[in-house]
């Protein structure tokens, strides 16, 4: 016999379980029948079946029920229109139900949905091309894929075949996805607990802000920082060191741009170990920093680039791309990387449509003069509030942290809660990096169709937000 146990209601959003009462906990056997999908619940069966049946994958739950979204906005099922500060999870990069991508999926998904991972299409042989045209040479061998966390656990895996190694390093503060391979280079977050992950090294995220070694003048010394990093990495290891992964701008690590100068140095240290350099953007990816590629701005070239979230526009669509060489290395070595959903069509002509938009309406260079109006913006509310520390990013990701004090830089989670909360009340919704430590570290990546009246309204409210905030 079937029971529910236990207590789920506890996780209710407190806007919503503070005047409601839930429960699961029943010990009767579950013989209702399976409800249609067509059967709208009310708000509370809503939350009561939230509770119920969802397992808590991170933080805490909106306390909003989202029915629809447009452009840069997402509307409640009451009616309640929210500014999307975040394009999604950082995904919606042509803002949400675009025009053509929606017309792009209702075409498509009507003759061309999915196949047998060994059959090609039209979309995903285009796709695959346009990227490596939109590459600085030799990137030029793409595999289409998912997710970000599937493309760097492709791009792991087939480091360490090529190579013939097996040890992997990573920021201190990196984020690469939820898999096995991309989560042992994590460090920002959920290592405690999932038992070891031998071959995974750290080194110091270069934060110019909170700088661990420093010049005279108390500037960041990264390259000292660097050579340290690298000489713990060579105490610990085997002598197996395949690649080194990394964004060129830390999202969940606080919105950290290291310096310029870094990755070339970087990149130095890789070659001297014979080690691949992998680069993941899967946020800085297609224009959003002003440039198609962030990595750009160092004037280095990895050896595999991942793409994702910004390549299917809000659609689960990746990209691992790597040059002809070690994607022959890779091949003659029976690199196995066979999924239910690599090139898959439907999301492939997706990431076509994404590739005409942002071409043919330069979101590159949008991007850049969006960013600048964004940053000024930032940069006076910095101004009027001493509470904020710090505003950092390029292009449409930026990110602004709030400190208790300036002098100190020590940050404060709860302060950041409040006004994530209070810009929700008012109408935008911010999305602060939902990490013990890091609750302080908005992270703001509109889409690059938002306009600067929507980016005007935006900075309003989260400056009004931070107005009202209790003294911290």
């Amino acid at each position: 016999m079937l029971s529910r146990i236990g207590a789920p209601c506890a996780w209710i959003p407190h806007s919503v379980a503070k005047n409601t009462s839930f429960s699961c906990i029943t010990n009767a056997p579950i013989v209702r029948p399976m409800t249609l999908a067509t059967e709208r619940s009310t708000p509370d069966q809503f939350w009561s079946d939230a509770a119920c049946h969802l397992v808590r994958y991170g933080g805490s739950f909106t306390p909003e029920i989202i029915d629809r979204a447009a452009g840069s906005f997402v509307y409640t099922a009451d009616g309640r229109r929210i500014l999307d500060f975040t394009s999604g999870q950082m995904s919606a990069i042509l803002g949400h139900c675009h025009p053509a991508i929606v017309e792009t999926v209702q075409r498509e998904i009507a003759r061309l949905d999915h196949l047998f991972s060994g059959m090609l299409s039209r979309s995903v042989v285009d796709l695959a091309r346009r990227l490596a045209e939109s590459l600085p040479a030799p990137l030029e061998k793409a595999l289409l894929l998912t997710t970000g966390a599937e493309s760097n656990e492709a791009a792991i895996r087939m480091a360490k075949l090529v190579t013939g190694k097996h040890e992997i390093v990573a920021f201190a503060k990196s984020w690469h996805g939820m898999t096995h391979a991309a989560a042992a280079a994590t460090y920002s977050a959920g290592h405690r607990g999932y038992g070891p992950t031998p071959g995974n090294f750290a080194i110091p995220t270069p934060n110019p802000y909170r700088p661990d070694f420093t010049t005279a003048d108390g500037e960041l010394d990264w390259q000292r920082q660097l050579d340290y990093g690298f000489a713990l990495v060579d105490a610990q290891s085997s002598g197996s060191l395949a690649a080194c992964i990394v964004e060129p701008i830390l999202s969940s690590g606080g919105i950290i741009e290291p310096p310029p100068g870094y990755f070339v140095a970087l990149a130095r240290k890789c070659r001297e170990r014979g080690m691949l350099l992998i680069v993941d953007e899967a946020q800085t990816g297609l224009c959003r920093t002003g440039m198609w590629y962030a990595f750009e701005r160092d004037g280095i070239v990895p050896d595999i680039l991942t793409l994702s979230k910004t390549l299917g526009a809000g659609l689960p669509l990746a990209a691992m791309i790597t040059t002809e060489d070690i994607e022959q290395r890779a091949h003659a070595l029976g690199y196995l990387f066979y999924t239910t959903h690599v090139s898959d069509p439907l999301v492939a002509a997706v990431g076509n449509t994404v590739l005409d938009v942002l071409q043919q309406e330069q979101m590159d260079v949008r991007a850049r003069e969006l960013g600048e109006f964004l940053r000024a913006g930032l940069l006076d509310i910095r101004d009027r509030h001493a509470v904020v520390g710090d505003v950092r990013g390029r292009g449409l990701m930026q990110g602004i942290e709030l400190v208790r004090d300036r002098e100190t830089r020590e940050g404060s989670d709860v302060l950041g809660a409040h006004v994530t909360r209070r810009c929700l009340e008012l109408g935008l919704h911010m999305n602060v990096v939902q990490l013990p430590g890091m609750g302080s570290t908005f992270r703001i990546a509109p889409p690059l169709t938002t306009t600067r009246d929507e980016l005007a309204l935006g900075l309003e409210i989260l400056d009004q937000a931070i107005s009202e905030a209790p003294p911290s």
